[in-house]
């Protein structure tokens, strides 16, 4: 089943054209690109894409057992870890010499968000003894300090929600700021301009190019609208209240439009990689500069990903302390070459060698 809109009101369509007057702020003014023709030719090859990673999907505990793309270029290709590849040690708060700027400019957008994608719905947090929580259980800890941390969640989907969409998008964005805070994970198809699969895509299944585009196979609803996906998520996957963030109609648009200034481009144009033929699972959350940077790469090279949200709050802090026996993100496993890591800069290292055209 499709989900259409009803016919726009006339306050609605004002609100549109306002929207759509700070997309082209973010898109042409703020974010020139050039004129992209894609190939008809990767039609075909869309379909079967999407009919084969749709196929079967797990549930989100365990969101990348039976996920898999397959296309005949990937099904040829063999990935591995490039040559003497060793996982880098955690390094907590530490940035690799020469990445200051970067992760300067990739925080910019959290505080012209306020914050909005740093913690889960209902996010609370006390001071409790050292001991009142054990080693081995995730608490914030600084210096003497223990801070305990908890959320509200609202129903959790069976399979991972899919997402098409783009790093330098502003409604993408926002969507991607809801996701945090109702802590789902996400099966994103990146669709940066020029891309061969995943945009076209779009077009064939909605009838038009234009992002964010969500499909959930949990209800069979597909729906195009930044503000009516966010809405959609709220009342499905949560208690049905969009922070006021995330409700201030063309100011939360072109807010979320200047928080790409930092970054100025990144995210936004496909570079032609090798597509694998599985996802690849990513820990993170829209309000860490970190994740943020190794995501424009995962866009850049249409690297289909399930992100595994974990923002301040999120009971998957615990478990990703639990799988890695530390906890951190951006954090990688790559079920095409066995590769599990931390540390931003070289996420972005291995993904650029490994999957690069």
């Amino acid at each position: 089943d499709i989900f259409t809109s009803p016919p726009s009101s006339s306050s609605t369509r004002r609100e549109n054209r306002i929207e759509s007057m700070a997309g082209m702020l973010a898109n042409s003014v703020l974010l020139p690109q050039p004129s992209i023709l894609l190939p008809v030719s990767s039609s075909r090859s869309s379909r079967s894409i999407r009919r084969t990673l749709v196929m079967v999907t797990a549930s989100s505990a365990k969101p990348s057992d039976s996920v898999s793309v397959s296309t005949k270029s990937s099904a040829d290709s063999v990935f591995t870890a490039p040559p003497g590849f060793k996982p880098p040690e955690p390094k907590r708060f530490a940035v690799k010499p020469g990445k200051l700027l970067d992760v300067l400019g990739a925080a910019i957008g959290v505080l012209l968000r306020l914050g909005t994608g740093v913690f889960v719905s209902g996010y609370s947090a006390s001071f409790v003894s050292k001991d009142a929580i054990p080693a081995d259980q995730y608490a914030l800890r600084i210096g003497g300090i223990t801070v305990k941390e908890t959320s509200r969640l609202g129903p959790r989907p069976a399979k991972p929600i899919e997402i098409y969409e783009f790093e330098g998008c502003p409604f993408c964005r926002k969507v991607r700021e809801m996701v945090t805070v109702l802590d789902l994970d996400i099966l994103y198809f990146p669709c940066p301009r020029g891309s061969p699969n995943f945009r076209p895509m779009v077009n064939q299944m909605g009838g038009k190019q234009q992002f964010p585009y969500m499909v959930d196979p949990n209800t069979g609803v597909s729906m195009y609208e930044s503000d009516g996906i966010i809405k959609y998520l709220s009342e499905k996957y949560g208690d049905g209240t969009v922070p006021l963030s995330l409700s201030l109609g063309p100011l939360t648009a072109i807010t979320a439009a200047f928080a790409t200034l930092g970054r100025l481009g990144k995210g936004n144009l496909y570079t032609p990689a090798k597509l694998p033929p599985k996802p690849i699972v990513f820990w993170a959350y829209e309000g860490s500069p970190f994740c943020k940077l190794v995501r424009e790469v995962l866009v850049e090279l249409e690297l289909p990903h399930i992100q595994r949200s974990c923002a301040r709050g999120s009971p998957k802090r615990q478990e990703l302390l639990t799988k890695a026996g530390h906890f951190q993100v951006p954090y990688l496993e790559d079920p095409n070459t066995g590769v599990n890591m931390f540390e931003s800069a070289e996420i972005i290292e291995y993904l650029k060698q490994t999957y690069a055209a």
